[in-house]
């Protein structure tokens, strides 16, 4: 089955085929693993191993996974639901960036830049520590950084804003 998956922004075709995966020209044995009761899961392609940290996102085929220390908001959809959605315009979303907002409860360790700073799409705003892991928040979309909300040592809630970029 092929599937259009989006990774921070970027576009990939992906085609599973039993335990296979193909994109852009390479082929993988795959296999995932879940540990029980954890949002971890151990994904295997060809001779690489990765833990990963998965969260359901807000809306179909929408995640957030944690790999090495880094952040990846992910879209996976099938090749049939991917393109009624661009033919219906359901993929139009607001203008301008939007904020960068807590995915999670944590605690705000590095702020990496100031207001009136410019940022582009997937560069590291701040770095929060959650679950004893630290995590590279990064730009939504490029944009100037209208407003830093947050600042080292703070204690910051789900769903807080952190960064407001315009």
């Amino acid at each position: 089955m092929k599937y259009i998956v989006t990774v921070n922004g970027e576009e990939h075709e992906v085609t599973l085929d039993g335990v296979a995966a193909r994109t852009a020209g390479l082929s993988f044995d795959t296999r995932v693993a879940e540990i029980e009761r954890t949002p971890v899961r151990v994904v295997t392609l060809g001779d690489e191993m990765h833990r990963v940290v998965v969260r359901r996102g807000e809306g179909k085929g929408r995640y957030t996974f944690w790999l090495e220390g880094h952040r990846f908001d992910v879209e996976a959809l099938d090749e049939r639901t991917h393109a009624i959605r661009a033919l219906s315009g359901a993929t139009a979303g607001l203008a301008g960036p939007a904020p960068l907002v807590a995915p999670m409860p944590g605690l705000i360790v590095r702020v990496n830049v100031q207001q009136g700073d410019e940022v582009q799409a997937g560069q590291g705003l701040v770095v929060m520590e959650a679950m004893k892991m630290e995590n590279e928040l990064r730009a939504p979309a490029a944009g100037v950084v209208k407003r830093v909300a947050c600042e080292p040592g703070a204690a910051v809630e789900k769903g807080s804003v952190l960064i407001e970029l315009e």
